[in-house]
This record gives C-alpha cells, structure tokens and sequence, in this order.
C-alpha cells in the first residue's frame, strides 16, 4: 500500500464546464463548450453543461463532501467567460466573487485550492475572432489570467495555467470532437503552439501577482509501445509518442519541437506558411519559463500498430489488444504499470522540480443500489492499484508531490455527455442528490490511515 510523507497532498479534481451549471447567469458570457454543446449532433446524449452538477449553486455543500472525505486539495478550475465575458476589457465581478467564495470555503474547511487558469471553456467571442490558432490569443488568456491572480492571489498559492494542451488544440482543432470542433490540421499546430505560448507568457503574470506561489502546467500523457519489434511498429510508436507526449514536453523543458516530428507534419504538409513559420522570435525562450512543477494526468497506454502497410506484412503482434475485463466502461484499458513508467520517465529526462498527479481515475456506471449505496469495487481496486504504482515511482526517486483523482463528482463529460460516471460521489443529474460511493469511504479511510501517517 501506498505510504508518503506528511508534506504529500491527497485530493480530488474537478472542471468548471463539468459541474458548475449556471451557464448564463450573473454575467457570465458564452463559451466554446456552451456553443458546442448547444449545436446537435455533438454530444453523445443529446446533453449540455447547461446546469450539469449545479456546482455554483451547491458548492458549499460540495466543499462539505470533501471536508467529509479528508482531503488536502481540490483542483479545480476558473471559467474565463465568467470572469470576462468579452473575453478581453470589462471584468465581471460576480464571476470573481463566486471563486472568492469557493476560494474562503474551501480555506477555512482546510483544504487548499489548486487552480486550473484554462480547462477549455474558452469565451466565444475570441473564437470568432479566431480562438487559439490566432496569436492575440495569447495576450488575451494573460489580461484574463492577470485579472484573476490579482483577485486570488493572496490566498490560492498553487496555479496550473493549462489543462491538456494537446486536447485543446489536438481534439478541439484537428478531430473536431472538441470544442470548437474544427478539422484543421495547419489550425491545430498553432493552437498547439499559442498554448503553450500563453502558458509561458503566464507564468511571470502570476509570480507577480501570487507571491510564494507554485506555478505549473498539466498534460495528458500516454506512455506508448510498439505492438511488435518491427520497423513499421516502432515508426508508429514513435510518431504517437512524439505527437502526444514530446510535441508539449519538449519545448517546455527547453528543447524546441521534436525535429522528428516537425520533418513529418512537414511531409504531410500541416505546417502552416512553411516549417514552424508560427514561431516568432524568443517565443521558445518563453514557452519554457521556469516552472515549479508538471501536472500529469494518466488514464492508459498506447499499444502502437502501423496502419502504413498491411497487417499480413508486419510482424505478430508481441503485445495483444487488452480484452473487455481490463478495460473500464469509456473502453480504456486498466494498466497501472504505464502510470509508473510515465512517471519515471518525466523524472529521468526533464527532471522537473516537482510532480503532481493531476487526474487519474476510471469510469464506471455502479448505481445506487437497494439501500442506497454505490458498491464500485472495481474503481476502489482501480485507485490502489495506481496509488502502488505510483508509490513504486517515488522509490525510484520520483518527486511526486500529490495526487488527484478524478473526479471528485460524476460530471459531464464532455462528447460523452452523462453517459460516463468518473465520480467517487453519486451525482443524481435530476435531482441533485449527492451520495458517496464506497469509493469515496475507501479513500477517506485512506487518507485518515495510511497517507502522511495521519490516525
């Protein structure tokens, strides 16, 4: 079982899109989710993030849950089009006084608060002024973030600026099944880039404006494997591995784009006005501002088989494809190992200062039975068995400083609409009921028991 030091955090996470409902009161302007989510044919019941959880209006008594359970934090994050409905100019100070609110909560409940600058719900307005493939972009996410430090920045001394960078520009931009729901390949780069531009760009804002504090950013990263020892397998490898994991690592960590990455988005003729013609003079010197931790949230690896030349001319399969019983209900593949490999990894070639685990979870549709009570042993045996992992990691000098799982609270989860439940508490979408699952006691026993050595 997973042991650590009384300085290691133990929380849970959450996103604003996700559960706080309340999608046009008080000022807030429209996001690109809000529109997205409004245009048929995009989510996968028909849904919206219209009220969602109702977190605006509950999260007292969300904060109360997770006083309940024994957290140490709570990630969570700002919806940008209710702090500046323009996106840009006036700020709307309802919006501010709601984090506010949440903020004092959760301090005097003794829980920190870790926030996210940007989970995806970007204002509409700068979408139709080009979103993040246009480079003002960039200025406009640091007038936001400036607004937002200023106003919180005495108390929330743990800042994330971005959430999955390669979601927002990979998904939203290039596949289209995220908001805005383009498929563009040359729009997807320079989102991808503007991104981490801005995130960058942040960094010294919040420094400024949050003294003491720690500053980071969150990927989503996919630790991968050739599915045989072929060329063709160890080529499809290395192309997923540098599109997802070292197209955002390395530039972060001072490195530039992969130049194998870049000669082959150069082939394929994605690279919009000529090679890195979006990158402007210092913007990697920007891009890999000095950071004080890297967030990654890990849900599954990536078996890698080339799709270049026919399968009766590759070699057998040395990895099969993982059957139903090891996958959860969203179809991804249960393997806690891939959570200590990444970890390590992250370690051992970037060697940043500090790590979080920022999400981690699994989606499982256990229901409320006939006394009430949300039996979801798969999930509880889902979390030990990646707490172990990443308790191997730290043993192997990782500096894992925390742990999220996701989520606090069954949300909407995004193209999925409710159909997916990651929660560790019961959300009655028609009601508004919350119930605890076992999940949750087994991580509050935890917490109490075993990590920090607390009793």
């Amino acid at each position: 079982m997973v042991t650590s030091s009384k300085t290691f955090l133990w929380g849970a996470a959450t996103s604003s899109y996700q559960i706080e409902g309340a999608w046009n009161e008080d000022g807030k302007g429209e996001s690109i989710w809000d529109r997205y989510a409004h245009t048929p044919g995009r989510i996968k019941d028909g849904k919206t993030g219209d009220v969602a959880c109702d977190h605006y209006h509950r999260y007292q008594n969300d904060v109360a849950l997770m006083k309940q359970i024994g957290l140490d934090a709570y990630r969570f994050s700002i919806a940008w089009p209710r702090i500046l409905p323009e996106g840009r100019g006036a700020v709307n100070q309802r919006g501010l006084d709601f984090y506010n609110r949440l903020v004092d909560a959760l301090l005097a409940n003794g829980i920190q608060p870790f926030v996210t600058l940007y989970h995806w719900d970007l204002p509409q307005v700068l979408q139709d002024k080009g979103g993040w493939p246009a480079r003002a972009t960039v200025e406009a996410f640091v007038e936001y973030t400036d607004v937002v430090t200023r106003s919180l920045g005495d108390r929330v001394k743990n800042w994330i600026t971005h959430n999955e960078p390669w979601c927002a520009s990979v998904l939203g931009q290039l596949v289209g099944v995220h908001a805005p729901g383009a498929q563009d390949a040359e729009s997807a780069l320079c989102a991808a880039h503007h991104l981490l531009l801005s995130h960058g760009a942040a960094v010294p804002v919040i420094r400024a404006n949050s003294l003491g504090s720690e500053v980071g950013i969150t990927l989503n990263l996919i630790p991968a494997v050739p599915a045989s020892g072929s060329t063709a397998d160890y080529d499809a490898y290395r192309q997923y591995d540098g599109h997802i994991n070292r197209w955002f690592l390395d530039p972060l960590y001072g490195r530039d784009y992969p130049p194998d990455l870049v000669r082959d988005y150069m082939r394929k003729a994605y690279m919009p006005g000529g090679e890195l013609a979006f990158v402007k003079a210092d913007d990697y010197r920007t891009i890999a501002a000095p950071c004080d931790f890297l967030g990654v949230n890990y849900y599954m690896r990536e078996i890698c088989r080339s799709q270049d030349i026919p399968e009766e001319e590759n070699q057998p399969r040395d990895i099969p494809v993982p059957g139903p019983e090891v996958r959860t209900d969203i179809n991804w593949e249960v393997h806690p190992d891939g959570l200590f490999e990444i970890l390590y990894r992250v370690h051992a070639t970037y060697r940043p200062r500090k790590l979080y685990v920022t999400e981690n979870g699994s989606s499982y549709g256990d229901a409320p039975d006939a006394e009430g009570r949300v039996r979801d042993e798969r999930r509880i045996a889902y979390l030990r068995d990646h707490f172990a992992a990443a308790q191997r990691a730290m043993e192997q000098g990782v500096p894992l400083a925390g742990y999220f799982v996701w989520s606090l609270m069954d949300n909407f989860e995004w193209g999925e609409g409710f159909t997916q439940r990651f929660g560790i508490i019961w959300v009655d979408y028609e009601t508004q009921e919350r119930i605890l699952k076992d999940s949750a006691h087994w991580y509050a026993d935890f917490i109490r028991t075993t990590a920090n050595g607390r009793e």
